[in-house]
């Protein structure tokens, strides 16, 4: 009788974990959590107050569009991003992108990000020329808008105060197909082209200097 109390004991603990990892109540009520706490596992990348770090090569992701951290999640979580190679970066947000359970959870942990304050970037890319690459950022106009704020009907995310490290090593990622190669990532194939436009590194770092100016 005692032994047979031990197994009920161990099966009810096993299922209650099961019910756990799978993000239900023993009722069968699905819980959808708090953006403020699935964004604890963001945290130690992006940081507490969103505002990234360069030594794991994670953006600044504060007070970004919900539209747009929702679209970014749903990208990694199918591949679409995130699934070449040579995108390191990437290939660890794919797993971290489906600890959200639902859409439900997309979108709670999209909106908590959005509602952050925005965070200044220090400049820390060198030997960009910010006047010539004005001339470059004519073909980003169009999306992105002369001060770099983004346009959400055109899925154009803002870029003015993000770290320009970052944007450098995004645009190199657009140019050699590590991004935006997915066919079926139509806002990521429209950023390959604008890439292409950038002959070389040095034009890369003046259109980063220009786009580092927007947030002034």
């Amino acid at each position: 009788m005692h032994r047979m109390k031990s197994l009920n004991s161990s099966a009810f603990a096993g299922l209650s974990l099961v019910l756990a990892l799978s993000g239900c109540r023993p009722d069968g009520a699905k819980k959808t959590l708090p953006g403020n706490e699935l964004y604890a596992a963001c945290a130690s990348c992006h940081g507490v107050d969103g505002a990234g770090q360069e030594k794991v090569a994670a953006p600044a992701i504060a007070a970004l569009p919900a539209w747009y951290v929702e679209a970014q999640l749903h990208k990694f979580r199918t591949g679409i991003r995130g699934a070449h190679p040579d995108d390191i970066e990437g290939l660890r947000m794919r797993p971290m992108s489906r600890q959200m359970m639902d859409e439900g959870e997309i979108k709670s942990v999209a909106a908590y990000v959005a509602s952050m304050p925005a965070k200044k970037s220090a400049p820390t890319v060198t030997g960009g020329d910010a006047a010539a690459g004005a001339a470059s950022y004519a073909t980003c106009l169009a999306c992105h808008g002369p001060d770099g704020k983004g346009n959400e009907a055109l899925k154009a995310p803002p870029i003015a105060g993000q770290h320009d490290w970052y944007l450098v090593a995004q645009l190199n990622k657009f140019k050699k197909g590590i991004r935006g190669a997915n066919p079926k990532d139509v806002t990521g194939g429209q950023m390959r082209p604008m890439s292409m436009t950038l002959a070389d590194d040095q034009a890369i770092k003046n259109v980063v200097a220009h786009i580092s100016t927007l947030a002034k």
